[in-house]
């Protein structure tokens, strides 16, 4: 059993069980601004960062571990940042149960874990019903964003999402050389960028075409 949120972090950090049958993202942020998903957003580099720099969009965390959860709400807490929140829980069930259909501009899925052991393989977060969930939370003309050090699985998710056959590859910008120790997507970029390892990104537009 999972301990309950730390009072004095609401509102930055909520679980699934905090908010009923669905969420209501007028009522969660106080704002009818758009809504960005970052899936598994761990520390929260990328959370915190993107809500800094685009004020007019909100950002919601799915991360199955509180801890790092919480310590991505303490940072967000500092600022003061009303346009991010970090969600406890799986993600996948968020979805599936809480996230209304047709209500979401963009999905972030950065460096998921590639469970590397075969057996494990099926705990992978990207499959054929992971995909149908972002389809259906996805606006029209909504964008799917995703990375990984990990060759093998980034082409199966590249294989996966070309299946499913509603997402459309779009181009991305060339990596830049990060400025500063905080410039990069994730602190997992920054660990594999450092040790040289190959970043494969991808950027994938929802809708017809």
């Amino acid at each position: 059993m999972r301990p309950a949120p730390i009072k004095d972090l609401m509102p930055w950090f909520l679980t699934l069980e905090d908010l009923g049958d669905a969420i209501d993202w007028s009522e969660f942020f106080g704002n009818s601004q758009p809504v960005e998903l970052d899936v598994g957003c761990g520390r929260g580099l990328f959370l915190f960062n993107s809500a800094v720099a685009h004020p007019q969009k909100n950002y919601c965390g799915l991360e199955i571990d509180y801890r790092e959860g919480r310590r991505t709400a303490r940072r967000l807490k500092k600022r003061d940042l009303a346009n991010a929140r970090v969600l406890g829980g799986d993600a996948r069930l968020a979805l599936e149960k809480l996230i209304p259909h047709n209500s979401v501009s963009a999905v972030h899925v950065y460096f998921p874990d590639p469970w590397w052991k075969r057996k494990h393989r099926r705990r992978r977060i990207f499959t054929d019903t992971f995909l149908e969930l972002l389809a259906n939370v996805l606006v029209e003309g909504g964008e799917l964003y995703s990375a990984s050090d990990v060759q093998e699985y980034f082409q199966t998710i590249r294989s996966l999402i070309e299946h499913h056959g509603s997402f459309h590859e779009q181009a991305l910008p060339q990596l830049t050389s990060p400025q500063h120790d905080m410039d990069y997507l994730t602190s997992y970029e920054r660990k594999g960028r450092r040790k040289g390892s190959d970043i494969h990104r991808g950027r994938w537009r929802f809708g017809a075409r």
